[in-house]
């Protein structure tokens, strides 16, 4: 059975920084494409950043140059640093993995973390 946990969310004021991990654990699950993923209340899921197995990285415009994603192959992590957060970055972040170089095909969710961001 292949699981998913993120950690790393909670509340911080604008202007902070927070530091996300994505662990992948059971059955032999490698992650190869990664990413993360947000959703606000009332809105639809979206993505954040993926990252491929090699490290190439891609990033939604709202948070280019304030998010970077990264990995560790050794531990089957994924991360996602956040700076200088925004009132609007307030959302559940999901990570999800696939053991393909397409993150879309079979892939896994993790159950979320929250990330709260207060004026």
């Amino acid at each position: 059975q292949v699981e998913l946990v993120e950690s790393g969310g909670g509340l911080v004021q604008a202007g902070g920084s927070l530091s996300l991990s994505c662990v992948a654990s059971g059955s032999s699950f490698r992650i190869n494409a990664a990413g993360w993923y947000r959703q606000a209340p009332g809105k639809q899921r979206e993505l954040v950043a993926t990252i491929t197995r090699g490290g190439r990285t891609n990033y939604a415009d709202s948070v280019k140059g304030r998010f970077t994603i990264s990995r560790d192959n050794a531990k089957n992590t994924v991360y996602l640093q956040i700076n200088n957060l925004k009132l609007e970055d307030t959302a559940v972040y999901y990570c999800r993995a696939s053991r393909t170089e397409v993150i879309a095909i079979a892939p896994y969710w993790g159950q979320g973390t929250q990330v709260t961001v207060s004026s």
